[in-house]
């Protein structure tokens, strides 16, 4: 195979023939490029056929469930995708468009060993990408992704006899009974379900309506060009729209999705936007009195109540912080035979008897609806309200290109390092350390605190604070913070604020 080019120029003869592939498209835990920009259809192409010979080069069972998400050129991607895991032997399911959750139970349910999601995630129309694994149900980490990065930019994709196409129908169906089981609700309960108009919408209002829940409908006419929004349910802008349709029609609460629906994001019956690592507090809360002395792994972006509030203690819930991205996050509940994983972003991991340990934003819903029946007399808010009190910020993402992020993030760890040691403050509280297991989250001494790391999918660094006091100190920790980040010149404006 010709080594792809990390440039060909667009409308060119070339273009339509010989691959191209931005080398930054590969990153740690999936692969994501702006389509055809940086990265076109033979490029795709180089790709499938790279990713089938790092598995028949590991002795995996040569056989893949692949899957597209509902934007318009998905299709067109998947296609020349299946082209290259032909071409190195590999048999094929097609079953068709899903939401990436759906891909993952697909490897259970047709008992295959791989899976390839080609879906952009949440990210805008224009970007593109593969979600892919080997060992179900976990997704390919950085060891993974650096071995097919140099399988595909090296050229060495090698083509072999025995590769097969075959659509496989039925497999949604089967999803959602998976998911509904036999559960019926017991109590009324309205929702608000808002897709954002993505590929969650074909999979939401029914499996609400399977398990017995009325459904306020927001945005769920599948239209990928996203008219009202792009869905992303940690964006404040989708936050705001479900709140607006919780206080029209008196919903109890909504249940936000994003573009691939492996997240899901909560607003209250009060209208009041839930971040998710407090929502996953609230669920292991209720989580604890069912299987008492789990582990619960929470991100490095989330809450600190997940160690210290006094209901986990109190059921002798485990706490382990670690390093966000679905992939690391899978791989940690796995290790640790944690019971879940909640993840700031909206990712949440069921493990046995709950799920299968990926991440899944309908199996979020069917749970957050089994707590609301477990709990019949309390409403979401009231479960909101119940927890000790702390100030958070949203995740915001300051631009840094793909290409300057990682060296520029060393340098603000050190930096913040630096002032640990020299017993400098933030906000006018004492370090009490920097953990740099992903960036740097550095702990107060009261237990607040703030995190800079590093976007794993986008040419950004990401900021989230904390405070157990009061909003002026989550300013003042935020403010300290990003002036830390302001000494990079490479860094550039926030995506939003608070």
């Amino acid at each position: 195979m010709t080594k792809p080019a990390a440039t060909v120029t667009q409308n060119t003869w070339e273009f339509l023939r010989d691959p191209m592939i931005t080398p930054t498209g590969f990153r740690e835990y999936d692969a994501r490029w702006k389509y055809p920009d940086e990265i076109n259809l033979p490029g795709i192409t180089a790709l499938g056929l790279g990713l089938g010979t790092q598995m028949q080069r590991r002795g995996i069972d040569p056989v893949i469930a692949v899957a597209n998400d509902y934007r318009d050129y998905s299709l067109s991607i998947k296609n020349a995708l299946i082209v290259g895991l032909v071409q190195a032997g590999i048999h094929v399911k097609d079953i068709g468009p899903a939401v990436s959750p759906m891909a993952y139970f697909s490897q259970f349910h047709l008992d295959v060993p791989a899976v390839a999601m080609v879906t952009a995630s949440h990210n805008p129309n224009g970007w593109t990408g593969v979600k892919m694994g080997f060992e179900r149900p976990l997704t390919h980490g950085p060891d993974e992704m650096s071995e097919l990065r140099n399988i595909v930019l090296n050229g060495e994709g090698e083509s072999r006899p025995g590769g097969r196409y075959e659509f496989v129908d039925g497999v949604r169906e089967a999803y959602l009974d998976d998911l509904a089981g036999d559960f019926k609700m017991t109590r009324k309960l309205k929702v608000v379900c808002a897709t954002g108009n993505g590929t969650a919408a074909a999979f939401g209002p029914d499996l609400f309506e399977r398990i017995g829940v009325e459904v306020v409908p927001s945005h769920n006419d599948l239209d990928y060009t996203f008219p009202h929004y792009n869905p992303n349910p940690e964006a404040m802008e989708m936050l705001h729209d479900m709140a607006a349709s919780v206080k029209a029609s008196g919903a109890d609460f909504a249940l936000g999705f994003d573009g691939d629906g492996d997240r899901c994001g909560v607003v209250d019956d009060e209208g009041e936007e839930i971040f998710a690592d407090k929502v996953g507090v609230i669920m292991a809360r209720d989580l604890a009195k069912l299987y008492p002395g789990s582990t619960i792994v929470a991100d490095v972006k989330s809450t600190g109540l997940f160690a210290s509030d006094p209901e986990l203690r109190k059921y002798d819930i485990k706490a382990d912080y670690w390093k966000t991205s679905h992939s690391h996050m899978k791989r940690r509940v796995k290790e640790l035979g944690a019971l879940a994983g909640f993840e700031k972003s909206g990712h949440y991991f069921f493990a046995e008897p709950i799920g299968r340990g990926y991440d899944c934003g309908m199996r979020v819903a069917v749970e957050i609806c089994k707590l609301m029946d477990r709990n019949p007399g309390m409403k979401m808010s009231d479960l909101r309200k119940a927890l000790p009190k702390t100030h958070s910020t949203p995740t915001m993402s300051p631009y840094c290109s793909d290409l300057e992020k990682y060296d520029t993030l060393n340098r603000i760890v050190e930096k913040l390092t630096a002032m640990h040691k020299a017993r400098d403050t933030i906000a006018g509280r004492a370090i009490k350390e920097v953990v740099t297991v992903n960036g740097a989250r550095v702990i107060l001494d009261n237990g607040g605190w703030g995190l800079v790391r590093a976007s794993s999918n986008t040419p950004n660094l990401v900021v989230v604070c904390e405070s157990p006091e009061s909003e002026a100190e989550l300013r003042a920790i935020f403010a300290d913070i990003d002036a830390v980040i302001r000494t990079e010149p490479s860094v550039g404006d926030y995506d939003q604020t608070f």
